[in-house]
């Protein structure tokens, strides 16, 4: 499975932004779907998982309230919905695919930036 993740940039506190992760080369629908993030000098941390039809999400307490992971089976991809942005959230943004929601991820996209600014 090849995951492409788009969707980064620059957005000033309190601004949203929605990543997008596109798979291609399996069947998207018999995967969980995940984002992390990695900030600068720190380590790689989960922030939200999505079940294989979507009925099932799971959040960061840091982005809970605030993000929101959906997925569209029909287009293979799933989407991170960003809104009331902190400069905390400033990272490589993930995504990644696992069998079930709660399994570590077997794939991994190639990473997109957010960089809040204040």
């Amino acid at each position: 499975v090849q995951l492409q993740a788009s969707g980064g940039g620059l957005v000033q506190v309190g601004g949203s932004l929605r990543l997008s992760c596109a798979a291609s080369g399996g069947t998207f629908s018999n995967y969980a779907m995940n984002w992390f993030r990695q900030a600068s000098g720190k380590e790689r941390e989960f922030v939200a998982v999505i079940s294989w039809y979507g009925r099932t999400t799971y959040y960061a307490d840091s982005v809970k309230g605030r993000f929101t992971i959906s997925r569209d089976n029909a287009k293979n991809t799933v989407y991170l919905q960003m809104n009331s942005l902190k400069p905390e959230d400033t990272a490589v943004y993930y995504c990644a695919a696992s069998r079930f929601p709660d399994d570590p991820p077997l794939y991994w996209g190639q990473g997109t930036q957010v960089t809040v600014s204040s």
